[in-house]
């Protein structure tokens, strides 16, 4: 599998090899021993999510506070949809950069999203079907959402939707990134740095 660094450092896109026939296709999605050398990040997935969608469905921008922090692994599963990563540790050199990737079921790429960093996606298909591989599990009250529209992100939904986005009603009313940053709601850069030093010499 390719696995290459995105816009958004610590952020990767994974590629993987498809081996098709007339019966159809397989393909390995995640490795532990390739994203790790070829990441320096250390993921052991601890919890899987699965999330279904309707065609124009907006669904982010979120993240989990640090701590205690959660990766993902992300790969749609059926279906398509245009997925969104955007650096929002403050202090981080990349802050307010964002990278996207047209996740779709039939070529299986995926992208590894590490701690600290925000997501979303757009479905681009009806009954489209999204899966989360998590470093955590679930910790009420960890969570954060960022309005997705927030002229200052200025993130390209356009791109994906055909329509009017389908949101959340918690998406709709999250704050704007200035509001998150004052909530203290988003990650510190070196905090983040410091996790994943420590991840490397676990791993060591």
């Amino acid at each position: 599998m390719g696995i290459a660094e995105m816009a958004v450092p610590d952020a990767y896109r994974v590629t993987p090899q498809l081996l098709a026939d007339v019966r159809g296709s397989f393909h390995e999605s995640y490795k532990y021993d390739d994203l790790a050398r070829e990441t320096g990040h250390v993921f052991r997935p601890l919890q899987v999510n699965y999330s279904v969608s309707a065609r124009n469905t907006l669904r982010g921008v979120h993240g989990v506070l640090l701590p205690p922090g959660q990766a993902k692994f992300v790969t749609c599963v059926r279906g398509a949809l245009l997925d969104v990563v955007v650096d929002l540790r403050l202090g981080s050199p990349a802050f307010g950069v964002h990278d996207t990737t047209l996740l779709d079921a039939r070529e299986g790429t995926a992208v590894y999203v590490a701690e600290g960093l925000a997501h979303g996606f757009v479905a681009l298909t009806d009954d489209a079907c999204i899966s989360y591989l998590c470093s955590t599990q679930f910790v009420p009250g960890t969570q954060f959402e960022i309005q997705p529209f927030d002229p200052e992100l200025a993130l390209p939904w356009h791109l994906g939707l055909t329509g009017d986005a389908l949101l959340s009603a918690k998406d709709e009313q999250a704050p704007s990134l200035a509001e998150a940053a004052d909530r203290g709601l988003l990650a510190d850069y070196r905090a983040c740095l410091a996790l994943y030093r420590r991840q490397r010499r676990e791993a060591a």
